[in-house]
């Protein structure tokens, strides 16, 4: 299974798949944060680190990142988990304003992938916000 992750933190998803007994062929990661980078790098060596998720673009079994470029061919499974703060209870209340407004990029990723394989699964993970 080739998996995306974007805003993939500590790569808590490459997690739940090896408790889930998914075997992971190559799962390329979309973080920014240097620490959860690095955190990251030391579970996983395999992870392929592609930098941030705005400048992540996919067609055509061709990821785009600013760390390069991938012939991936499908992605299986996109995980995400955007920034949530700007809509969170505690958050600043600038809403997708704010940074939470990264939601948009799983989105537009997500459909560059169904261009190319209709049948990618996703799993995003959601967060109660501010009514």
């Amino acid at each position: 299974m080739n998996v995306l992750s974007l805003f993939d933190g500590i790569s808590c998803g490459r997690v739940a798949l090896e408790r889930a007994n998914i075997k992971v062929d190559k799962y390329y990661a979309s973080e920014i944060d240097k620490w959860a980078i690095k955190t990251s790098k030391n579970n996983w060596k395999d992870i392929q680190q592609i930098g941030d998720v705005c400048s992540v673009s996919y067609n055509n079994g061709i990821l785009y990142t600013d760390e390069g470029v991938f012939d991936v061919g499908n992605i299986d499974l996109i995980l995400a988990g955007s920034p949530y703060q700007s809509i969170s209870n505690l958050g600043d209340g600038s809403g997708l304003r704010g940074k939470s407004g990264l939601f948009y990029e799983f989105f537009r990723v997500l459909e560059e992938v169904r261009e190319y394989n209709p049948n990618v699964k996703f799993l995003l993970e959601n967060v109660h916000g501010k009514k």
